[in-house]
């Protein structure tokens, strides 16, 4: 048995334990039942329970959350939307999120895999500075399928970003567009002068 501030009392038979706390106003717990002889802790449960719940939200929040984005391509896209396709992706990847690259093949595109894998391979050598390749290029029915992620340096600098962003607005100054009572003076002198 363990005493409320962590002191060890001993073994001691169930009676006396129940006896013990109550006592000193506190509850039973056993926090060690395979253990032989099973641990038991002298401590108020409805208080370590709301702790625990605690540190679990607080861990929670301290988490962070994966995004994986889409990005789907054809094996015969245009240079221009391939472009406009990799500006996507780096976007993506500067914001610290993952992108799963999906080379769509139909009809006779399916016996041309090596088209898909070397626009996979082609993205993946553009982007090499922000992100690398977490799952290599994989036939999936009528999908190739690449995942990429940001370097952790990305992520490191993305977290900053919003961490920037996410500021208090600021106390409002003078000349900020508020109305002043002087100014409305001015306002009603001139309207009596016509």
């Amino acid at each position: 048995m363990v005493g409320p501030e962590g002191e060890q009392v001993g073994i001691v038979p169930l009676e006396r334990a129940l006896q013990l706390a109550a006592d000193v106003d506190l509850d039973l717990v056993e926090v060690a039942p395979m253990a032989r002889p099973p641990v038991c802790k002298l401590m108020d449960f409805g208080k370590f329970k709301y702790e625990s719940a605690l540190k679990a939200r607080e861990a929670r929040r301290n988490q962070q959350q994966t995004v994986i984005k889409e990005m789907k391509l054809r094996p015969k896209i245009d240079p221009h939307d391939y472009e406009t396709k990799k500006g996507h992706v780096v976007r993506f990847l500067k914001a610290g999120d993952k992108v799963k690259v999906t080379i769509m093949f139909r009809g006779r595109e399916q016996s041309r895999p090596e088209l898909g894998f070397r626009l996979l391979r082609r993205l993946s050598e553009e982007i090499s500075e922000l992100g690398f390749v977490e799952a290599s290029p994989k036939q999936d029915g009528r999908n190739m399928i690449m995942v990429l992620a940001p370097h952790r340096a990305t992520k490191a600098a993305a977290a900053a970003t919003v961490a920037a962003n996410a500021r208090p607005p600021r106390e409002p100054r003078e000349g900020d567009g508020v109305e002043t009572p002087a100014a409305e003076a001015v306002d009603t002198a001139e309207t009596t002068a016509e």
